[in-house]
């Protein structure tokens, strides 16, 4: 895997489309952009990273959701103005759960937020020392999600896909729990009662209905 970087012609942001491609079936994942920096990163580190044109950063796919590309080899064109990135991917490559962004396969969410970004999910467990707090984390970033909408984020696309696709995801969620109880799995059932609570959480957030609206209601049924 060797790729003259002086050679390529990047545009005039310093930027470089990218095709994501499955090594393995040939087929076309999605459409990034490199900068000479997260190519650099890509050659070295043998796994994705790309530049985000709306935040104007870095983005180290999988840094949070776990959906890593290994890198098995960039090919520029001819002309050197774009690259060709052949990759096996531990996971969805789209921010909407599909395997590709240009299909519409949704595959289940293991994590909170697929944004891929350092300040999303990760290190909500250090920050947090209980369930309530974890909650609390949650509730404050799906919040800032709902009123931020970057791009490439999963609950960014909750949200701009409004409340019916919301609750759909809800009652999805819901069965999946019901199945994984009946099928006496406790790791899978831990999994989609996750999964739910996550959904909930954007549910209450769309809602305005906030924890401390919850919390009261279920110390006022305690009282009784």
């Amino acid at each position: 895997m060797r790729v003259a970087i002086e050679d390529l012609k990047f545009d005039e942001r310093g930027l470089i489309p990218a095709i994501v491609q499955d090594a393995r079936t040939g087929e076309v994942l999605t459409l990034a952009y490199m900068n000479e920096e997260s190519l650099r990163r890509t050659l070295a580190e043998r796994e994705t990273w790309f530049w985000s044109r709306s935040r104007a950063a870095l983005w180290h796919k999988g840094e949070t959701s776990g959906h890593t590309q290994r890198v098995i080899d960039v090919r520029p064109d001819c002309d050197g103005d774009a690259l060709v990135v052949l990759v096996e991917p531990s996971g969805p490559a789209c921010h909407t759960g599909a395997r590709s962004c240009f299909s519409g396969e949704e595959v289940s969410y293991s994590k909170f937020d697929s944004q891929d970004q350092p300040q999303d999910t990760a290190g909500l467990s250090e920050k947090a020392q209980g369930l309530g707090d974890i909650l609390e984390s949650l509730y404050a970033l799906v919040e800032s999600r709902q009123q931020e909408r970057p791009a490439g984020s999963y609950t960014t696309y909750l949200f701009d896909q409004g409340l019916d696709k919301i609750l759909k995801k809800v009652g999805e969620e819901s069965a999946e729990v019901i199945i994984a109880a009946k099928n006496g799995e406790g790791n899978q059932l831990v999994a989609e009662t996750s999964d739910l609570i996550y959904h909930l959480v954007v549910m209450l957030v769309a809602r305005g209905v906030t924890l401390d609206d919850v919390r009261d209601e279920l110390a006022r049924r305690s009282r009784k």
